[in-house]
Order: structure tokens, then sequence, then C-alpha cells
């Protein structure tokens, strides 16, 4: 079998387990998908937390799925294996062979951002074919200096934009790579860079809009959540905790990488890291891998240093793309490997682990687990009886819930009429609510547990609620999960408060 062949079989086995099992085996989606459902039931150019991109692509997969869920899941299959395309892509535009562009497809996909997070369909996971995708355009448009290239390469990074402003992070670097070096600034008086603004803007410019209408929500809701600085001590210990979560991440890839050498070769330490790889690298190849590999990384790094500032361990997904190119290049694999058969068995064995880890998560959890988890959450039971409570009660279909978002999300995802998240029943954090059709249809507040009302200021918007209502259910259909515990308010149409709503994002 041919290594293109190979890397094809491998990655379409490898997406389909990870598009199968969630979609067989999940009760209930993750915490962002469901989120992500939420936000996608209204269009919008852009929603509290994110930009719109992962909304739009989960409504777009609840309708081509007939109203369910999974689509979540093979969303984010379709993103890895677009992800590995565009890998496999840079790898023969920078000269790899074919081995060294299968192995390099092999080695990040047991990185771990490429196994366990993938079920969860989010922005992380989103840009990893964005960011395979950018690079690759750009690598194309250095080479041929083709307008299509630059064309495209400003579309996609406006796609990331919309996906998350960590985007800028790329675009930074590949801005600063076309002032630094020769074969990037020679385009800086053609017409290609120019092109490739004026597209990304085209794209941007309806969010951009949305943002100034909304005085920046989403900048505001990340600043409001940001932990600043509390100590000298956050300058050093939040950067090296991200270096080193992101090593840890790196586990699987070194460990097959290691499984491909022979004991006697490590042993005698006798390896000539000079030896030719399959096929050379040109000096330009070289410095633009280490360039895309390094420098976003080590801006997070300074970033981090700088401000003190903790970056979430989940936000490395994208940075990652071409660690399987690096270790291809630098370990000088397969030219140097006396096991590789070896080192693709350690990967079946790393992928059948975390596949049995997303099995066990689903399935055996329930049997030992007592506290309560997302994916065993009963939201289309919880969905179906809330809105059987109001159409007792009103006699119409219920069309807004408020409330916190993981209770209300599940509610719009599953329930029959799909109604609209009022999130928190705040105005500034839900800008798709027009409260002159919440006050026609009325709305629906909802809360878990086992105190007596809505946290904060739902509960001072209606000091006199009545109707009020509490129903106790199993979490899971088996297992040892304490049970849920249901809570809501029925504010019937014409008696909603429409209040002009404190601005707050936190």
């Amino acid at each position: 079998m041919t290594a293109s062949r190979a890397a094809l079989l491998y990655t379409g086995v490898l997406c389909l387990l990870y598009a199968l099992l969630p979609s067989l085996t999940f009760p209930n989606p993750p915490l962002d998908v469901v989120e992500g459902f939420a936000w996608g039931r209204d269009i919008q150019l852009g929603y509290t937390k994110h930009p719109p991109m992962q909304a739009w692509l989960l409504e777009l997969s609840y309708h081509l799925t007939g109203g369910h869920a999974y689509g979540a899941y093979w969303l984010s299959a379709l993103s890895i294996g677009v992800g590995f395309w565009f890998i496999w892509l840079i790898a023969r535009e920078l000269g790899f062979s074919e081995r060294q562009g299968f192995w390099a497809i092999v080695l990040t996909s047991v990185t771990f951002y490429f196994t366990l997070p993938v079920p969860e369909f989010n922005p992380n996971i989103l840009q990893i074919p964005i960011w395979a995708g950018m690079v690759y355009l750009f690598l194309r448009a250095l080479n041929s200096g083709a307008a299509r290239y630059w064309i495209l390469l400003g579309a996609l990074a406006a796609v990331g934009f919309y996906t998350k402003y960590f985007v800028f992070l790329l675009i930074g670097t590949i801005g600063l790579y076309a002032l630094v070096y020769a074969d990037g600034r020679r385009y800086l008086a053609t017409t290609g860079p120019w092109i490739c603004t004026l597209s990304f803007l085209f794209v941007v410019g309806p969010h951009l809009y949305w943002l100034y209408e909304t005085d920046f929500l989403t900048f505001r809701y990340a600043i409001g959540r940001s932990n600043a600085a509390g100590s000298w001590v956050d300058h050093v210990y939040n950067p090296a905790n991200f270096f080193v979560a992101q090593l840890a991440n790196h586990a699987g890839l070194f460990l097959v990488a290691l499984l491909g050498f022979s004991w006697q070769t490590l042993k005698s330490a006798k390896i000539s890291w000079s030896t030719s790889n399959d096929a050379d690298l040109t000096a330009h190849a070289d410095r633009f891998l280490l360039w895309f590999s390094l420098v976003p990384l080590a801006v997070v790094l300074l970033a981090s240093a700088v401000t003190g500032s903790e970056f979430k361990h989940m936000w490395g997904t994208p940075l990652f793309v071409l660690s399987g190119l690096m270790a291809v290049r630098y370990l000088h694999i397969p030219a140097l490997w006396s096991a590789p058969k070896r080192a693709f068995a350690g990967t079946l064995v790393i992928q059948a682990i975390f596949l049995g880890v997303l099995f066990g998560q689903a399935v055996l959890e329930p049997l030992w687990k007592t506290k309560q988890s997302r994916i065993h959450y009963p939201g289309k039971a919880t969905a179906e009886f809330l809105s059987d409570v109001w159409e007792k009660e009103t006699g119409t279909e219920l069309a807004y819930v408020a409330g916190d978002e993981w209770t209300t999300a599940n509610v719009t995802l599953h329930a029959p009429s799909r109604p609209s998240m009022f999130l928190e029943h705040n105005t500034t954090l839900s800008p798709w609510i027009d409260l002159d059709d919440v006050q026609k249809k009325g709305v629906m507040i909802l809360w878990r547990g086992e105190n007596s009302g809505p946290a904060g200021r739902i509960l001072e918007l209606y000091p006199n609620a009545s109707g009020q209502g509490q129903h106790t259910m199993p979490f899971h259909s088996y297992g040892t999960f304490p049970d849920l515990i249901l809570n809501w308010i029925i504010v019937p149409p014409g008696s909603v408060a429409t209040s002009v709503d404190e601005e707050r994002t936190d």
C-alpha cells in the first residue's frame, strides 16, 4: 500500500471512530456543544462568548440530521480530518516524502488535542483546519505568487475570525514573517498581500459591524472573566504551567517516536542527527516550519509572562498542527527508525485507549460516579417535561426560557418548539432577544437545585412571582448519579418584566 493510501485509510477510519462512538454512546452532548446549539437557534453575527461560526455550523447540522445533536460529533471528526489533509499538503509543499507525510499525520493524531477532546465540537477544535489551512495557503502564496492563494488566505483568515479571535495570533505570525524574510518581503510591493487584506475585510465586515453595534460584547465578556495577575509569581507560574501542559499533551507523540527506535540504537547513542531524511528540505522549508511551529507558542508564553495572565491549556489546540512534521523532520522519522511497525502498533494502542476512555465516560461512569456529569444530563427528558408543563399552564408553545446557560441551553436544544435562550434574563448578554416578542409569548424561568429561587437579578425582576414548580427526576437511566431537581417560574404573556437590563458581562 502506498503511503498516500495508508494516510487516507488511517485518517478515514480514525475520524469515523471519533464520530461514531459519541454518536452511539453519549446520552447528552458536552457543555460547549449544547451552548453552541442554543446560540445557533437564533442566527446572529456573534454571541456572548464567541464569534458565530461554531453556532452556525451546529445549527446547520441540526437541520441536516433531522433535529438531532449527533451532527456535532461529525463536525468535530470532519474538522480534524480536514486538518490532517492540510498537514499532508504542507508536508508535500515543503518537500517531505509521502512516507514522511504519513508519519507526520500519525504522530499528530496521537497528540492529546486530536483525541479525547474531539467529541466536544467548539471553537478550539474548529481552529485546527483553519490554522493548518492558513499555513498551507500562505506557503502556496509564497511559493507560487498566484493571486488565488492570497485571496483564499484572506477569506480563511476571516473564517478564523468568525471562529475565535485567537486567530489574530496566526495572522500576526504570517504578517511578521512577511516583514522579516526576503521571500515574504518581495510580495509587499505586489498586489498579493493587499488583495489578501481586502478579501479578509470583505468577509469579516459584517461581524465587525456586529461588534460595534453590541459595544464589543464578546471582548467585554472575555475581559470580565479574565484573571489578572495576583502577584509576581503568576508572571512565572502561568507561562511555565502552560508550557508544561503542552509538553504533556505531546506525550503520545513522544512515546510513538520512541517506539520506532531500537533499544540498541538509543543505548549506544551513536545516532547521527545530521543524517539525511527521505527527502532533503531546503533552508527555506526548514525556516518556515520552525517559524510557524515556534513563534505562536513563544508569543503566548511571552504574553503570559509579561501580563501574568493565565492561558487555558485548551487554547493551545491550534498551536501544534505542525508538531508531527516537526517530529518527522528533526527526529529523522522514519529514516532512523528500526521498528516502524512497533511504532504504528503503539499508535493503535494509544488510540484504542482514548476511544476506550470515551466509551467508559459514556457507558461506565454512571455505575460508580456520584458527581453529576454533563454528558449524562437528562437534557431531552427535562426539555420535554418542561414543555408539557408550559403548554398545560398557558395553552401555547414554549417560546422563551431564561436562567443559567446550561439549564436553558438544554431546553433550547431538545424541546420540540426550540425556544430561544434568554440568558440570565439579560438583553445585554442575549442581544438576539426581542423584548416585545417575549412580552407577547411569555417566558419560563429555570434553575436547578434545592434553593427557593433563581439567583441574582432574575428574582429581583419577579418579587411576587407565582406559579412556581419543582420536579425531581433521575439524572440518568442507571447508575449512582444523584437526582436532578428542576425549578421553574411561569411568566405568562403580558407579565414579562421588560425593564432595561443593567450592563454586565460577568
